[in-house]
């Protein structure tokens, strides 16, 4: 779907993010995100001098290897254009994320591990969203009918992860009920009250 034609205007500012997703022969997982920042216009930055149009000013990339707990069992980065060199220095805490789970809690992982000044604004924006492409590639890929890798049985007890995490996959709706019907209408099971 297209948008609506713009207003007239002039281009500045372009950013890249891509994200990969890749089952590896050893059976763990691997996701791929890069993002590339360039300007439509010749940017004078305090770093590296003036940038002729399209130069990149980031240029940065993550690989995470992942378990089927979605677990991180291996982190590398790339920070091959920076606007300063002293940007490399965040690619060493990433290393904290190894045995975190992409999961429930995610962002918090990852401000409690990177915030701040201990890691890189833009590593920890494509670290956000990697939680979601590895989700699409492991689970679409477990969903797939084949010899290598069954579906998830009608008789599961707990709704898979994306139900109730958006509006099209609310519990109470249209695609639940077509897609998902054994979890139309699920409901958490509640803690009992401690007795007093």
């Amino acid at each position: 779907m297209a948008l609506p034609p713009p207003e007239p205007r002039i281009d500045l500012h372009t950013r890249n993010v891509t994200f990969r997703g890749y089952l590896r022969e050893d059976k763990l997982w691997d996701i791929e995100a890069e993002l590339v920042d360039v300007k439509a216009y010749a940017l004078t930055t305090q770093g590296r001098g003036t940038l002729q149009p399209g130069t990149p000013i980031h240029d940065m990339a993550i690989r995470v290897t992942l378990d089927d707990t979605m677990t991180i069992r291996g982190i590398v980065t790339s920070m091959g254009i920076t606007p300063f060199p002293e940007c490399v220095s965040a690619e060493d805490p990433m290393q904290q994320l190894i045995g975190c789970t992409m999961g429930s809690g995610w962002r918090a992982t990852i401000e409690r591990n990177l915030g701040g000044i201990r890691g890189c604004t833009h590593l920890r924006e494509l670290l956000f969203n990697m939680a979601t492409a590895a989700y699409q590639t492991i689970v679409s890929y477990r969903e797939l009918p084949s010899v290598l890798h069954s579906k998830q049985t009608e008789t599961a007890i707990t709704p898979p992860f994306h139900l109730g995490k958006c509006m099209a996959w609310d519990f109470n709706g249209a695609v639940v009920k077509r897609y998902e019907p054994a979890f139309f209408g699920w409901q958490p099971l509640r803690k009992k009250a401690n007795p007093e």
